[in-house]
């Protein structure tokens, strides 16, 4: 391909600000649904601190939060199969109270 072809099929102009790009960690997801959508909540909970703060909240249609999770599957496994299996078994399991609902089920993460 020489500098004059054009890329086939639809691309995409994203724009990444310089405070978004910093990215925000989080080490604690809750994520409810409603009939039309998925709400993922990231927390960041500091040992000894019994209060998480909710550092980002993202609101997804159901299609684009399967989407999502099939994307997901697919980097994990990449992930693992460059660097080995990720470990979980050591992490210190979370509560499993949640102090809200959008009025569906809720998991965590």
């Amino acid at each position: 391909m020489n500098a004059n072809d054009k890329p086939q099929g639809p691309s995409l102009d994203i724009e990444l600000n310089e405070e978004i790009a910093e990215g925000t960690y989080s080490n604690f997801a809750i994520i409810t649904h409603s009939q039309s959508e998925f709400v993922l909540d990231f927390i960041r909970m500091m040992p000894g601190v019994p209060k998480g703060k909710v550092k980002s909240r993202i609101v997804l249609a159901p299609q684009h939060a399967k989407r999502l999770l099939m994307a997901l599957g697919e980097n994990v496994h990449k992930y693992e199969e460059h660097f080995g299996d990720i470990n979980i078994d050591e992490m210190a399991p979370m509560p499993n109270t949640v102090p809200f609902s959008f009025g569906g089920q809720t998991g965590q993460a």
